[in-house]
């Protein structure tokens, strides 16, 4: 099925004329614009304490409500991939960064009420000072502190995330 399958109206002229021209674009037949449905970007932390402890969240929302995931989410437009690592941080968890250093990327699709969000998910460690004061805000239903020497990919219901913690502790 095609990723825009779920968009009949030219996003440009509003004309029922929206039609498959690859498998990654649609293009209008009445203006010819032509629409290429690139990932959306979303970032995830690996946050770390001066004792060498990760903070976690738990899921408070679907998909994967209850899991462990890693504070994260959408990068917003004119915002730099760093910028929504210390928004997404601040909001979910209330504590400031004081380091965020790139580590990799993974391709994901987010389910996101019936729609397949393909998404290119950033991954981040980074530092803070002291977890005193965290608390689980916005999509976090819980704060987790584990050792890094714990942390099981089994335990995060993302398959991005899954993927990043595995590769995080080899």
């Amino acid at each position: 099925m095609h990723p825009l399958h779920q968009f009949a109206y030219c996003p440009k002229c509003g004309a029922k004329t929206f039609v498959e021209r690859n498998e990654k674009a649609k293009q209008c037949t009445t203006c010819g614009f032509v629409y290429y449905f690139n990932p959306s970007s979303a970032v995830a932390c690996f946050i770390r304490n001066p004792e060498g402890e990760l903070l976690l969240v738990r899921r408070a929302k679907e998909p994967a409500k209850g899991t462990l995931d890693l504070p994260g989410g959408f990068v917003d437009m004119h915002e730099s991939a760093e910028e929504a690592a210390h928004r997404e941080v601040k909001e979910e968890t209330g504590l400031d960064l004081t380091d965020c250093r790139y580590l990799f990327s993974i391709p994901n699709i987010y389910p996101y009420c019936g729609f397949d969000v393909h998404t290119v998910d950033m991954f981040f460690e980074c530092l803070t000072e002291s977890f005193d004061g965290a608390k689980a805000e916005d999509d976090a239903a819980e704060i987790v502190i584990l050792p890094a020497s714990q942390l099981n990919p089994d335990d995060f219901g993302l398959q991005s995330i899954k993927k990043a913690v595995g590769r995080y502790i080899k």
